[in-house]
C-alpha cells in the first residue's frame, strides 16, 4: 500500500509542478512551451488519478497522499518558476525633491534611475524615482533605499516586458 501511495504522491508532485510552471510561463507570454507542458501535465495527472481511483485499497492514505502531492507540487512549481523565469520588478520611490544622496546611492549600486518631479498641492516638493531591477535584486535595492532615505514611500510592481534601457 505504501508503494501505491508514494507513486500517487510523486505523480502529483510532477503534474502540479508542471502545471504551476506552465501557468507562470503563460503569464510571462512565453507561450511556445505551454502546449508541450500542458500535454505532459495532463498525461501525468491521468496516470495519478487512474492509480488513485482504480486501487482496491480502501484507505484514507490514498487521498491524503494525493493531496500532499498536490501541495508539494505547488511549492516545487513555484520554486522552479523563480529559478528559471527571469522577472523584472519596477520600484517606484516617492521621496523629497532633489534627494541626491538617494539618487547617487542607487546609481553607485548599478541601478538605472529616472527621476520625475511630482506636482501636488502640498508645500513639500516630491520626486518620483523609477528603478527597474531583476527580481533577485529587489530586496537588496529596497534595503539600500531604506538606508539612504528611511522616510521614502516605496512601491514594487511586477513588470512583464521591458524594451531597451538598462536593468541591474
Amino acid at each position: 500500500m505504501l508503494f501505491v501511495c508514494l507513486e500517487i504522491f510523486l505523480a502529483r508532485i510532477i503534474d502540479v509542478s508542471i502545471s504551476t510552471f506552465r501557468m507562470m510561463i503563460m503569464v510571462r507570454k512565453k507561450s511556445i512551451f505551454t502546449p508541450i507542458l500542458a500535454f505532459l501535465e495532463v498525461f501525468v495527472w491521468f496516470i495519478a488519478a487512474r492509480k488513485a481511483l482504480n486501487t482496491n485499497i480502501d484507505s484514507i492514505l490514498i487521498p491524503i497522499f494525493y493531496s500532499l502531492g498536490y501541495a508539494t507540487g505547488t511549492y516545487i512549481g513555484g520554486c522552479l518558476s523563480r529559478k528559471f523565469i527571469k522577472n523584472v520588478n519596477s520600484i517606484e520611490v516617492t521621496t523629497s525633491r532633489n534627494n541626491i544622496k538617494l539618487i547617487n546611492g542607487l546609481r553607485s549600486a548599478g541601478c538605472a534611475v529616472s527621476v520625475i518631479a511630482l506636482k501636488n498641492n502640498y508645500r513639500d516638493k516630491k520626486d518620483l524615482i523609477l528603478v527597474d531591477v531583476r527580481s533577485k535584486n529587489t530586496n537588496e535595492t529596497i534595503q539600500l533605499i531604506k538606508e539612504l532615505d528611511p522616510k521614502a514611500f516605496i512601491v514594487v510592481k511586477d513588470t512583464k516586458i521591458v524594451h531597451n534601457g538598462y536593468i541591474k
